[in-house]
């Protein structure tokens, strides 16, 4: 189940196979920066598609392009965002959450986990303003998902709320359509 890639790096970054990734980067440093021929994805956007922090910290160390983009001009940034919890992680914390609070640290961990990877990436230089196939940006996505986490490190990394996607609409507009009203302040406060 999930994504399939012609680069067997690609695959390893994606399943969290870190042994994999680390042969194929020692074989050959440029296969930290191949794209994959069904979609685009470097290694580094697989491991953010998916949160694997390790990978994406030892892609980075051995300096995958942050800013690479893969056929929908999406980054490593733009997926970082995107992260939603997977279904096994909503059901763990539901199973979890009456013992002893288990699910709720459970989730405060994944999203802490979510947060670093972001963090990870805006320090190793990825264009918190970059926008893909429709014009998004990372912030658009933030947005979307009412992420409040990770919405101040993109302000903080100078996102811009008055970039408009094809469908005309800023990362404001998308929070003032969401009613989110907590993430519009925090937006009309950076613009």
């Amino acid at each position: 189940m999930g994504i399939l890639y012609s680069e067997p790096i690609c695959q390893a970054a994606y399943q969290n196979d870190f042994g994999e990734v680390w042969r194929w980067a020692k074989e050959d440093n440029n296969y930290v920066n191949v794209h994959d021929r069904f979609n685009g994805d470097t290694p580094l956007i697989c491991a953010c598609r998916r949160g694997h922090v390790k990978i994406v910290t030892f892609l980075l160390r051995r300096n995958a392009n942050v800013n690479a983009r893969n056929q929908k001009e999406r980054t490593s940034l733009h997926y970082a965002v995107r992260k939603r919890f997977t279904f096994l992680d909503y059901l763990l914390i539901i199973l979890l959450m009456p013992v002893l609070l288990i699910g709720y640290f459970l989730m405060i961990s994944k999203t802490k986990q979510n947060e670093n990877l972001v963090r990870m990436l805006l320090g190793a230089g990825a264009d918190v303003n970059a926008t893909d196939y429709i014009g998004c940006t990372a912030l658009h996505y933030a947005c979307e998902m009412k992420n409040q986490s990770i919405i101040p490190l993109l302000l903080e990394a100078h996102a811009d709320p008055t970039i408009k996607n094809k469908h005309g609409e800023s990362a404001l507009d998308i929070a003032q359509r969401l009613k989110f009203y907590q993430i519009e302040t925090m937006l009309q406060k950076s613009s």
